[in-house]
């Protein structure tokens, strides 16, 4: 895995796999998802970085597979 950020293209890209890109789906605005031929995420690139509104990640209450570990 490896994330790459352009700063002059205000751009970030994470990358899962190193298998080649098959296709490309925009799964929001400014979000692409690549997929291999098997149809697997090989990347997320996400635009305009700096001007997305970013919230922390909360913690969902109850949640069975997140659990606290004392």
């Amino acid at each position: 895995m490896k994330l790459e950020f352009d700063p002059v293209a205000d751009a970030a890209y994470f990358e899962i796999s190193s298998n080649e890109i098959e296709s490309t789906r925009e799964i929001e605005s400014g979000v692409m998802a690549d997929y291999d031929a098997q149809g697997h995420l090989v990347g997320i690139e996400v635009l305009h970085v700096s001007k997305r509104n970013l919230q922390p990640m909360q913690e969902p209450q109850n949640s069975p597979v997140l659990r606290k570990v004392a």
